[in-house]
Formats: C-alpha cells, structure tokens, sequence
C-alpha cells in the first residue's frame, strides 16, 4: 500500500497541482459571468414579458449550480491514496459530469414544460420590449467567449468534466442565440416566436444533458481507454529493452486517468531480479509517457529454444 502511495503520488503531484489550479481559475471566471448573466436575464426577463429570455436565465442557473459542483469535484478528486480509496477518488470528476447532465435534462425539461403551456395560451403571450433582445444578444457573446476559454484550459489539462463544462456554456450561447432570433420575431408582431424559442432550447439542453450522463455512465462502469491511448501504451511496452511481447492489456478509466493490467512476455532464463527490472521500467515509462495512474505487471517466462 505505501509503494502504491508513493508511486501514485510521485507520478502525479505536480501535474495535479498545476491541473487543479487551471480547472480552479476557469471556474471561477465562469461563476462570476453565470452570476451577472443569470441576474440579468431573469431580471430582464420578466420586466420585458419575454419567456424564452426568463428560460435562458434559469440556464445560466443551473450554469452556476454545474460550476459549484466542479469545484466540489475538484477537491475531493484531488484525495492522496487511503486505505478505503486505494487508488485515490478520480471518479468524483465522473460522478460530477453525471450530476452536470442530470442538472442540464432537468432544466430542460421544465423549460419545455413551461413553452408547451405557454403555446396552448397563445393570448396569454405578451409582446416583448427591445431591451430583452440586447440582453440576450449580449449574453450570447459572453457565453460564446466564455466556451472557447473554458474549452481550451479543458484540452490543456485534458480534463473531461471541465469540457463537459465548457460545452454547458457553449449550449447557453446556442439557446441565447434561439432566444434571440425568438425576441426578434416577437418584436416583429409573430408573438409565438418567443416561447417557440423557449421550446427549442429546452430540447438542445435535454439532449447536451442525456449525452453527459451517458458519457459519465460509461466511464463510471469501467470503460476501457480510446484506441489510440491503448495503441501508445501498446507501443512503449514493446520498446522497452527485454519484452519479447505482452498480452492482455487491460484499461479503465478513473476520472481523467487510466488504470491498466498487462502480461509481459520475458525471457525465461533471466532471473527473477532482472525480470522484476524490466517490468519496473515498463511502469516507469507508460506512467511518465501516458495518463497511466498505475500500471499493474504480470511477468510471463518464455521459452525462447
């Protein structure tokens, strides 16, 4: 247990620091834009009469609840090794993007609940003043900048939960566009535009919401690691000096990491020191080279006569 700790912990200090410190910022940033956005929008919303205006505050909303479960998810995934979590807790930031996609469906869905009821009472809908149209229009530029920032601090640090994120802002931006164009219409005498508009991103956040969840599901259940992550780990085993070859190389996802099993195939004349070296090293490497939380060996004797 405390060469796993040492190890796990050698391997990924600094880069966790230096990980959760960007995913920390980003968050931060998103918190005080979704703050602003959401005031504003629901604010305006009601004041103007404008239902799909009120519906993008309220996701903004559920925004901000999404950043507060990053930061949760951040400090609880950052845990050393114990002896209940023997690997650390990585999943929390599995566990987070589930909860963002639950978060996303529910919002959703009560939004189109509330466009249906509104289209039903079409003589209920009232006409929208212009100031919610220049709300909404500047709430689709903050969004949009705030995705392309997120997005690209999430490639940097390869983080899934924060591209989950990001693409929570990217569908706001999308649904202040829809919202927008229902304004205008509004504005323009065509009065079922706007809850139309209100209908339209209820469906885009439940959709964006069912593929978090299923994404967080498949990680959540052991889900193996992408082709080309195994086909690089593949390949560094094989390189290093004294593998003859390997087989059952098995992955799964832990958070943004990767837990892996391998057989390697050694020469059945070495000795048992010189064949531990050879698959210390082959650890060595695929945890330095890949985002390899740990990498448990097998050594297999082969008869090379």
């Amino acid at each position: 247990m405390d060469q796993l700790h040492d190890l796990v912990k050698l391997h990924n200090d600094e880069d966790t620091s230096q990980r959760e410190a960007a995913i920390k910022r980003s968050t931060w940033v998103s918190i005080a834009i979704n703050i602003g956005l959401t005031v504003s929008q629901v604010v305006v919303g009601v004041l103007s009469g404008s239902q799909g205006l009120i519906a993008d505050g309220i996701h903004s909303l559920s925004d901000l609840l999404a950043d507060f479960v990053v930061l949760l998810a951040v400090h609880h995934s950052k845990k050393a090794p114990d002896d209940d979590h023997h690997y650390g807790r990585h999943r929390y930031e599995n566990l987070a993007s589930l909860v963002l996609g639950a978060l996303l469906a529910a919002v959703g869905i009560g939004m189109i609940w509330s466009a249906v009821h509104k289209l039903q009472s079409p003589a209920s809908i009232p006409t929208v003043q212009v100031v919610a149209l220049w709300v909404a229009l500047g709430a689709l530029i903050a969004k949009e900048t705030l995705f392309r920032y997120m997005l690209a601090i999430a490639k940097r640090v390869r983080s899934s939960m924060l591209i989950a994120n990001a693409w929570h802002a990217r569908s706001d931006a999308a649904s202040s566009l829809v919202v927008a164009i229902g304004i205008g219409g509004n504005l323009m005498g065509v009065a079922l535009l706007d809850p139309i508009a209100a209908l339209v991103v209820g469906m885009m956040v439940v959709r964006m919401g069912w593929s978090f969840m299923w994404e967080a599901t498949h990680d959540l259940t052991d889900r193996a690691a992408t082709k080309e992550q195994i086909s690089g780990i593949a390949a560094d085993i094989l390189a290093t000096p004294g593998v003859l070859g390997y087989h059952q190389l098995k992955t799964r996802k832990t958070g943004d990491m990767i837990l892996a099993d391998v057989h390697l195939e050694i020469d059945a004349t070495l000795t048992v020191a010189q064949g531990h070296a050879i698959a210390r090293q082959v650890k060595q490497t695929v945890m330095q080279r890949h985002s390899v939380l740990y990498l448990m060996t097998h050594v297999d004797p082969v008869d090379q006569t």
